[in-house]
């Protein structure tokens, strides 16, 4: 797949999940148990096959690993998603983020740039924020 493919919504909530789990220049076995998790369980991937997942984060992975590729990802991405998915995007970026503890600069710096390209309004980018930071709170010993 090249930057200049079209993405349908699935393959773009996946290219989201993708570039979060990536922002650490890592990705985990954890993070990538999230994505299958998520992408099995939530309404938005109904109809979508589970054994797509690796090829499509794949495609995503080598997208981010030309010159600009965050860029190419975040556009392809933009363009497939209308704005009501745009946002469920933004919580699929954080709860992949939120995965493991503690959360890097580097990502922050990605989910801001996903709230600004992706145009997520500050309120609503708050309100899923502090929503997926309450679903990952734990007790501490």
């Amino acid at each position: 797949m090249t930057a200049h493919t079209t993405l349908n919504p699935h393959a773009a909530l996946i290219y989201i999940m993708v570039v979060a789990s990536a922002a650490d220049a890592s990705m985990s076995d954890a993070e990538l148990h999230l994505i299958g998790n998520l992408v099995r369980s939530l309404p938005a991937f109904r109809g979508f096959q589970p054994d797509k997942i690796i090829p499509v984060a794949r495609e995503c992975a080598a997208i981010l690993q030309e010159r600009e590729g965050l860029e190419a990802v975040i556009g392809l991405v933009k363009e497939a998603l209308p704005q009501q998915l745009r946002e469920t995007a933004y919580a699929l970026a954080l709860e992949v983020v939120l995965a493991e503890a503690p959360v890097y600069p580097e990502e922050n710096r990605v989910l801001q740039l996903l709230r600004t390209r992706l145009e997520i309004d500050r309120l609503t980018a708050a309100a899923l924020e502090k929503a997926a930071i309450t679903r990952h709170a734990s007790i501490s010993d």
